[in-house]
């Protein structure tokens, strides 16, 4: 995939999601927790903030509420280079995510249901809007967020086009937000009609029954540039008709893997953005994940 142009008036990325306010409890489970932190959660956004640190030009786009939690997502985003196509909503409050920290595992806690992200609807990114963009990037769980959002996605990825822009959708698939029969239908059907699709092996598996990257490929045989990512064994490149490439994933301590997922796709979109080869853009996505997996939060701490 070559090099794009890009007009400097414009982004050359933006990342569209939800993105939602994170209590963290820092001294025991949230049954008993006294102290907690609060941060953002939310993969678009972890993807335009990995990007951002690249030094390419990304925006951020969605909707917050107007409300304290709102502010300090957009505070966040904006202190790290990402910029907000952000409409703020009086009338739906911003989202919440608990996490309860165990010894094994964390648990997640969801309170979006009737967010204000969950209110985009079609046209939220006109053409005229995305003019001189060169990617958008979403995720598998904007379209499980409501009836609107689901059909704000499929505008989105005819406007993106018409934009003259490539769509970039990482199929994310969120168990606690759909049914897996309305998750396999969709996300198959926006994975193959993306231009750059990313899919964890694991996850394609628990929807589609596809085990192998070379089975996802045939399954998905439509999409340009699909990327399977395997956990620690590597990722996997499928472009075109061309042979597959294949890059293994380093040795990782891993602390914490929540965002590993979205790291790889920020490193791998702004090498893309760069023009770099398939091969070294499989390379900065595993460096981008490298760096999330050694720490306990989605998004590296700023210098």
């Amino acid at each position: 995939m070559s090099s794009l142009p890009s007009p400097a008036s414009v982004p050359e990325i933006v990342c569209v999601g939800e993105t939602m306010a994170l209590i963290t409890p820092t001294d025991a489970g949230l049954a008993e927790a006294g102290h907690a932190t609060i941060g953002l959660a939310g993969a678009e956004s972890n993807v335009s903030a990995g990007i951002a640190a690249t030094g390419h030009r990304v925006a951020w786009a969605s909707r917050l509420g107007a409300d304290p939690l709102g502010d300090r997502i957009a505070s966040e985003l904006a202190r790290r280079g990402v910029e907000l196509w952000v409409e703020r909503a009086a009338d739906a409050p911003t989202g919440v995510m608990l996490k309860d920290p165990g010894v094994e595992s964390s648990s997640v806690y969801y309170y979006r249901r009737g967010s204000a992200a969950a209110h985009m609807e079609p046209g939220f990114l006109t053409p005229e809007r995305l003019e001189g963009v060169r990617i958008v990037h979403t995720t598998g769980i904007t379209p499980a967020l409501s009836s609107s959002c689901r059909e704000m996605v499929d505008r989105l990825f005819a406007d993106v086009r018409t934009a003259g822009a490539l769509v970039s959708f990482d199929v994310n698939d969120r168990r606690p937000l759909w049914s897996r029969e309305d998750a396999a239908e969709t996300l198959a059907r926006l994975a193959d009609a993306a231009d750059i699709t990313f899919v964890g092996r694991d996850e394609a598996e628990r929807i589609w029954g596809t085990v192998t990257p070379a089975e996802i490929r045939t399954f998905l045989p439509r999409c340009p540039l699909l990327i399977v990512k395997d956990g620690d064994v590597g990722a996997t490149a499928f472009d075109g008709d061309a042979e597959p490439v294949f890059v293994p994933a380093p040795v990782v301590d891993v602390v914490e893997p929540v965002g590993a997922g979205d790291a790889f796709a920020s490193g791998f979109l702004a090498a893309t953005l760069d023009g770099a080869p398939l091969t070294a853009r499989l390379s900065a996505g595993h460096a981008a994940a490298e760096r999330v997996l050694t720490i306990a939060a989605d998004l590296p701490p700023l210098d």
